[in-house]
């Protein structure tokens, strides 16, 4: 269409000069700008193909998985079994930290205010107390002002022994209160009545069926060591179950006289008025009442009984550090199975890169493998790492480290760690593993397929060496320059530092044993086959036998650093008890009273009262604060010299005298770094803190206690103020009866009785019992890798066979392979736990020789050679089932 102008219409007017070029600059810089998105998206997406978890490589991972099902199923089962375990500590540390029993007595009260059981330390966990923590009595009236407080009762405990025919009831511990406290859970009188005089008491339905008693009959108490002849008013029934105690109720005054102090409670009881939440009301209380605890839910049987916290408390740290432990063999383990897996694929991995695969392109490959297989073997041993935590957990119970309805807390937290950790262990194995596979140029990998090359990576060389004399060095050195408990755990790592060193320089330890033995031209050809297997598949040997060798190792260390411990133990006390005779008790302890009643008896030189308890210590280093958890004794010092022998090396303990004043064994003042003359913060059972002066320091601590104080100090200070025992030296005519003979719960006996200060055994047990899982867990990595590195050689076997071996002896060069690991790896599995033991025997005892009992060191050795011995053997009988000429053309 053409205008009046003549111009045709919607024609742009023509471009000048200027404008054209600006117009070419503009087009330049669009078409430059779409060229660099365009890389960009070129790069992201190179990028999201190369990476290991890439859709692409997941895929090519998978399908590699899918054909050699059996070459994966060792790492799967690795992986899956670490992954039970693993999971199993993950629910017990999670039920450590939130789980708990219901409260018993305080089943009725919807709060408890009581002390705070632990020491606080800033940016650490805080520690345990043993003994109770106890309020003023003039809680009770503060917490009763406070709003919404329905009643607030004060209670108190009194440990006692219930005679049944002159001898202690057996059952749980029974305890003594006043009858206010009835309420509390409640107790309600099922015959008879409430006790109204000094000379009743009320029993639990329970006790009275097991003592044998009913209203009106006479029942006799021990209160200490001394007992008393009680009246039964009735009987009573607790709303809820009572299953962790038993339950005694005297008048209020009379349980305030057994407990020796009307200043002083053990709790509070608080019942809630209409319409009050425990947690709202447990705020108020808190912030209206200083310097106490309001506890609700099933942090009340905390304060009910103490073993609750303390067993809390110590199944959190026993998980989390045997979960620690656990997940570093996972790695070590999965790790080395790897290993093993992609030195079997060496002519599967060569042709990859003979017909162009890049470096990185194999390296992703295994990576993607490694993680597809972690991620399903962890997956896998979910549930039975489950049901492997509710077997612990009835473990724990049935050695006394759980206390009867501690219930199991299972979330998927535990799970999903354990998930973590196993496809982080196999995502760092798999690429330790791929790593030289992936760098060798391709006409190398195809010169490799035959013969396992015979030259190790320098890096790995130079750590391996270094790791040696490393190992060797914490386990001499520490022990000799490093006082204290610093020596101990140096020497005790040195085990695991010599396993990982042989882990490297495996391949040349086993060549050089098999080239050592093959100069010895005896044995005939099986014995010339199996060396010469040994040292040209001396990288497979290696693999195949570190877990083996890691198994004897730590059984070693474990159990006979357990025997050297007890061994010093016991030598310390039978060498330290001098006194004649020692009053021992069947029931809560021995009343103090009792020690100048003996003393009076015609004969005896004197009477050494032993009372025991648990401290904590205290002391700063930098910035930080450092305890050590330490069991203690209160001694008379006057009386030490002719009953027990410390072993005193500086210092004189007849400065053990008043509140401020300590001794301490050598190791825990090593460890402290407070020698005579020093000073030390000494925690006492009840949470009583005094900067003590140390007066001496001793050798036989493992014998008599690691902390000794004044008597007086730590009978004040523990919760039912009795001796333990007490070391009398005296005449062999001395007739001790004629004052024990009023204490039935007593009974003299000889010195050898006290053959060591007493320990946990709920720890002893715990420590069996999973040392028996890690254990365990290696002997199945060590099947899982034999079995693996035997079937793997089918081709091998058929090929000895086609030129002419027979089958027999076939087997019999096995057989000698199998001696060969077997042998191998106890000798060296022994040689690297020596130095830990040498070492911690030295700075235990300053003894170069550890107690290591003939028969459990054979116990180990048959072990390994139950474990290693069928998982060769039988694999070698199977692959040479198929006939020759079938078997070597099957696929590897």
């Amino acid at each position: 269409m053409v205008s009046r102008g003549g111009a045709v219409k919607g024609a742009e007017p023509p471009l000048d000069k200027k404008g054209a070029k600006a117009a070419a600059k503009a087009a330049a810089k669009a078409a430059e700008k779409a060229e660099r998105k365009a890389e960009k998206r070129a790069r992201k997406a190179r990028k999201r193909k190369g990476r290991t978890l890439s859709r692409q490589n997941l895929a090519l991972a998978w399908s590699t998985v899918r054909g050699r099902k059996g070459g994966f199923a060792a790492v799967l089962i690795a992986v899956a079994v670490g992954s039970a375990v693993i999971t199993a500590c993950g629910v017990l540390l999670e039920t450590g930290i939130s789980s708990g029993v219901p409260a018993e007595r305080y089943h009725r009260a919807s709060v408890v205010v009581g002390g705070y059981q632990a020491v606080p330390v800033p940016g650490d966990t805080d520690p345990r107390l043993s003994e109770r923590v106890r309020v003023p009595a003039g809680t009770v009236a503060q917490v009763a002002a406070v709003a919404g407080v329905e009643r607030a009762v004060g209670d108190v405990s009194v440990r006692l022994s219930v005679l049944r025919e002159d001898a202690a009831l057996d059952g749980p511990p029974v305890y003594g209160h006043g009858w206010s406290a009835s309420v509390l859970a409640p107790f309600t009188v099922r015959g008879g009545a409430e006790p109204k005089a000094d000379d009743e008491v009320a029993l639990d339905e329970d006790l009275a069926r097991r003592a044998g008693v009913g209203p009106g009959d006479t029942v006799t108490l021990v209160a200490g060591s001394t007992p008393a002849a009680y009246r039964v008013s009735g009987v009573v029934r607790s709303e809820g179950p009572l299953d962790r105690q038993s339950a005694v109720f005297f008048t209020d005054g009379r349980a305030t006289e057994l407990y020796g102090t009307a200043d002083r409670i053990d709790a509070v009881g608080v019942l809630a008025a209409p319409g009050t939440g425990a947690g709202e009301l447990a705020d108020r209380i808190t912030k209206a009442v200083p310097g106490v605890v309001a506890y609700t839910g099933d942090d009340r049987s905390d304060v009910e009984t103490l073993d609750v916290g303390q067993m809390r408390s110590f199944v959190i740290e026993v998980a989390s550090a045997f979960g620690a432990t656990m997940s570093l063999l996972v790695v070590i383990v999965v790790s080395g199975t790897l290993a093993l897996s992609v030195q079997q694929r060496r002519r599967e991995l060569a042709l990859l890169r003979a017909v162009g695969a890049t470096p990185r392109q194999v390296l992703r490959m295994i990576g993607g493998e490694a993680v597809l297989v972690g991620g399903i073997g962890a997956a896998l041993g979910a549930v039975p790492g489950i049901l492997l935590a509710l077997l612990l957990h009835r473990v724990f119970a049935a050695v006394g480290a759980l206390p009867s309805g501690f219930s199991l807390v299972i979330t998927p937290l535990p799970v999903i760690a354990a998930l973590l950790v196993c496809v982080l262990a196999a995502r760092v194995g798999g690429w330790l593993a791929a790593r030289r596979a992936a760098k060798v140029s391709a006409v190398e990998a195809l010169g490799d397929v035959a013969v396992e090359p015979k030259k190790l990576g320098w890096f790995r060389l130079t750590v391996g060496a270094l790791l040696v004399p490393g190992g060797l060095a914490v386990a001499v050195v520490l022990p000799i320059v490093l006082p204290g408990e610093s020596a101990v755990e140096g020497a005790a790592s040195s085990a695991l530092v010599l396993v990982v060193a042989i882990g490297l320089l495996g391949p040349k330890l086993f060549g050089g044993i098999a080239g050592m033995l093959a100069r010895r031209r005896r044995g005939g050809v099986t014995r010339f086959l199996a060396l010469a297997n040994s040292k040209a598949r001396a990288r497979r040997l290696s693999s195949a036998t570190t877990p083996l060798i890691m198994g004897v190792t730590m059984a070693s260390a474990q159990l006979f650093s357990a025997t050297t411990l007890a061994a010093t133990a016991h030598d310390q006390a039978v060498a330290g008890v001098i006194a004649d005779r020692v009053v021992l008790s069947d029931g809560a302890g021995i009343s103090p009273d009792l020690t100048e009643k003996l003393r009076a008896v015609p004969g005896v030189r004197t009477v050494g009262p032993v009372a025991r308890t648990s401290t904590v210590l205290t002391w700063g280093t930098g910035d930080s604060i450092q305890y050590r958890i330490s069991s203690a004794q209160g001694v008379d010092p006057a009386a030490v010299p002719a009953t027990m022998d410390l072993g005193v090396l500086r210092g004189d303990l007849n400065r053990l005298t008043g509140n401020a004043t300590v001794a301490l064994s050598r190791m825990v003042s090593g460890t402290v770094g407070a020698d005579v003359g020093g000073r030390v913060d000494v925690h006492l059972g009840d949470g009583s803190v005094e900067n003590a002066e140390v007066v001496a320091v001793y050798e036989n601590g493992l014998g008599f206690g690691d902390v000794t104080l004044p008597h007086d100090v730590v009978i004040e200070h523990t919760t039912d103020h009795l001796d333990q025992w007490l070391m009398v030296d005296a005449d062999k005519g001395a007739d001790l009866d004629s004052v024990l003979k009023d204490h039935p719960t007593l009974g003299v006996r000889d010195a050898g009785a006290l053959t060591a200060a007493p320990s946990d055994g709920a720890d002893d047990g715990v420590s069996l019992v999973l040392n028996a899982v890690l254990l365990g867990y290696l002997a199945i990595a060590v099947v899982n890798t034999l079995v693996m590195a035997t079937i793997s050689r089918r081709r091998e076997y058929a090929l000895l066979r086609l030129v002419g071996t027979r089958t027999g002896q076939v087997l019999s060069m096995m057989r000698q392979e199998a001696a060969l690991i077997v042998v191998s790896a106890v000798v060296v599995g022994t040689l690297a736990a020596l130095p830990s033991l040498i070492g911690m025997s030295y700075a235990i005892r300053h003894s170069v020789f550890p107690s290591i009992p003939p028969l459990t060191y054979l116990g180990i050795v048959v072990a390994a050679a139950a474990v290693a011995w069928p998982a060769v053997m039988l694999p070698a009988r199977l692959a040479l089932r198929p006939p020759a000429v079938e078997a070597i053309s099957q696929p590897e």
